[in-house]
């Protein structure tokens, strides 16, 4: 009989914590919740924030981290990984250790940078570990254009260089990688995936407001959803380009700048 009863998917997220709610690990596991799987964390770093800036970053004591990672990954497991914030070299390679540790498979890196507000939250000595050390053990990893930018050297202006830099970061190790497009300020939003072999685009009309804060972490926590449902890359991407563009459509108006998204749009009405 309990070979009958279906098992909870279940993700992981890796990520800083986010006080206003928007972002980070408190967008990861409202993002996991709406889509249907089980969602744990391991804080690397708690950040004071609101929608108007970060005012006060604490990264968290490396054991502590590991210790997080320990706790989850040695009872409830998981069936993806997804990473946010990492803003040291050392906190890169200690979660780099437990994944490997543990033998994760499905990992989805979002190389979390600069915040929404500007304010930069990966070190510049961490970008070598970024790009050595996590990206190569990455399913997918998720960029915006300045991130994609600012790891492969390519600029990305337009899809045909969005292109170029999802094969950079695919020779970089990644099995495959998503430039997001909202930064380009031409045409619908698309997304560009490369899956290692070939390209796919994922377009929506853009939705003009200010309220997009956690739009990266709860896309990549969107795809990481879908790959623990056993999900393509593909569909993943998909479902989680969708899910993100109604998010934001359901428009909160919360704060006094860049407001968050609403990540349960299905089920409530802003």
């Amino acid at each position: 009989m309990n070979n009958l009863i279906k098992r909870t998917s279940r993700c992981l997220t890796i990520a800083g914590s986010d006080s206003g709610g928007g972002a980070g690990i408190q967008a990861d596991l409202k993002t996991f919740a709406a889509n249907g799987v089980y969602g744990t964390s391991a804080i690397t770093a708690v950040t004071a924030q609101n929608t108007t800036g970060v005012q006060d970053v604490l990264e968290m004591p490396i054991n502590l981290i590991e210790n997080q990672i320990d706790s989850v990954l040695s009872d409830i497991g998981a069936d993806a990984v997804k990473t946010g914030m990492l803003s040291s070299s050392e906190i890169i390679s200690i979660v780099v250790e437990k994944l490997s540790q543990y033998e994760i498979k499905n990992l989805v890196v979002d190389p979390v940078m600069v915040a929404k507000g500007g304010d930069k939250l990966l070190q510049d000595e961490a970008i070598s570990a970024l790009k050595n050390e996590l990206i190569p053990i990455a399913l997918v990893v998720t960029p915006n254009g300045p991130e994609a930018t600012a790891i492969t050297g390519v600029d990305v202006v337009d899809i045909d260089s969005a292109k170029v830099a999802a094969v950079r970061l695919v020779e970089m190790g990644s099995k495959s990688a998503v430039v997001k497009g909202g930064h380009i300020d031409e045409g619908p939003a698309t997304d560009v995936l490369y899956d290692g072999s070939s390209f796919h685009l994922f377009s929506t009309r853009r939705v003009e407001t200010p309220n997009t804060h956690g739009t990266g972490c709860t896309f990549a926590s969107a795809v990481a959803a879908g790959v623990a449902k056993e999900m393509s890359i593909r569909d993943s991407v998909s479902q989680a380009k969708a899910f993100v563009t109604g998010a934001i459509r359901g428009d909160l108006n919360i704060g006094n700048g860049h407001g968050p998204l609403n990540h349960f749009h299905e089920y409530w009405k802003s």
